[in-house]
C-alpha cells in the first residue's frame, strides 16, 4: 500500500486536540473529512504527536496509507497541469480547496513516504516553542490566541538557567500528568528562554518525546523562577523528587505549538521505527 506523507500546520483555538472525538471538532476529524471527500473513502491518519486541546502547530507531520483506488484518486490531476515529480504532490492544493482558504487547518506538503517511514515511530525528536507576554511586552491582542500572558515582569536569565539545568535523560514524572502503565522517562535535548524583537519571552524546547502535558509544565515552572518564587536549582529538586506539586502552575495550551519534527535519514527509518515500537511495548 503506498504511503504519503502530509506535513500540515493549525490554529488549534477552536479544536478540541488532534485525536478524532465523536461530537467533537478535531484536527484529526477535520483532515479526515477532507481526505474522504476527495478519495472517496476513509483514509485515517498517524501522527507524529497528539496535541492537545487549545495547542497549536507549525510542524505536524502526519502519514497515511492508501489503496490502489484511493491512491488513483489521490494522484488525479488537471490534463493542462504538467506532471509533478511527485504524482501526490498535487494533493495539498486540492485539500486546500476543500478545507477552505482561511481555515484554522491546513497540509503545507503532500509527498509520497520513503520506504520505512512512520510519521509517529520514525520520529527521533518533537520541538515545541511557548510564547509569554509579561509585563515588559505587554499585552497584543492581535496575539492573543497564541500568546499566555504573565502579569510579572520575568527575569529571562534565571529562566534560561533553570531550563539549561533540566535537560538530559531523566524521570520527568514531576512535570507531568501521569497515564497509567506510561513510562515518564524521557531525554530532553533542548531547553532554553530568550526575549524576541517585541519583549515576548520564547521557549525552545525539544525531547525525543513528551509525556502528557510535560512542556506546560516545564514552562510553568520556568515562570515561577522568573517570578523569584523558585530558585533555579529547585526545578531539578523537583525533577528528582518525581513528584507532582502544587509549587508552579501548569501554563495554558494556547502559547503553545509544535514547530518541528525530527527525522533520521531515509536509510535508517525503517530501523527506527523498530526501535521506537519495541520500547513503547517493552513501556
Amino acid at each position: 500500500m503506498p504511503r504519503i506523507r502530509l506535513d500540515i500546520a493549525y490554529d488549534g483555538t477552536y479544536f478540541r486536540g488532534w485525536a478524532r472525538q465523536p461530537g467533537l471538532r478535531t484536527v484529526q476529524g477535520a483532515l479526515e473529512a477532507a481526505l474522504e471527500r476527495i478519495i472517496g473513502s476513509p483514509v485515517p491518519l498517524t501522527v507524529a504527536g497528539r496535541t492537545d486541546a487549545g495547542v497549536h502547530a507549525s510542524g505536524q507531520v502526519a502519514h497515511a496509507d492508501l489503496d490502489e483506488g484511493q491512491w488513483a484518486r489521490a494522484t488525479q490531476r488537471r490534463r493542462d497541469v504538467p506532471d509533478p515529480v511527485d504524482p501526490v504532490q498535487p494533493l495539498a492544493r486540492r485539500l486546500t480547496g476543500v478545507l477552505g482558504q482561511y481555515a484554522d487547518v491546513a497540509v503545507s506538503r503532500t509527498s509520497t513516504a520513503p520506504e520505512g517511514f512512520d510519521a509517529r515511530f520514525s520520529a527521533t525528536w518533537r520541538r515545541y516553542a511557548y510564547r509569554i507576554a509579561d509585563a515588559v511586552a505587554g499585552y497584543d491582542p492581535l496575539e492573543r490566541l497564541r500568546t499566555t500572558m504573565v502579569r510579572a515582569e520575568l527575569d529571562v536569565a534565571a529562566m534560561d538557567d533553570a531550563a539549561g539545568r533540566l535537560i538530559g535523560l531523566h524521570d520527568f514524572a514531576a512535570y507531568c500528568k501521569p497515564r497509567p502503565e506510561s513510562t515518564t522517562i524521557r531525554t530532553l535535548l533542548e531547553y532554553d528562554w530568550r526575549r524576541d524583537e517585541h519583549g515576548i519571552l520564547i521557549a525552545n524546547v525539544r525531547a525525543d518525546a513528551f509525556c502528557h502535558s510535560m512542556v506546560r509544565a516545564l514552562v510553568g515552572a520556568c515562570v515561577a523562577a522568573g517570578e523569584g518564587k523558585l530558585a533555579p536549582q529547585d526545578l531539578v529538586s523537583i525533577r528528582d523528587a518525581r513528584l507532582r506539586t502544587s509549587e508552579f502552575k501548569v501554563l495554558a495550551a494556547r502559547g503553545l505549538t509544535l514547530t518541528e519534527v525530527g527525522y533520521p535519514a531515509d536509510d535508517l527509518l525503517a530501523a527506527r521505527a523498530a526501535q521506537t515500537r519495541n520500547r513503547r511495548d517493552l513501556e
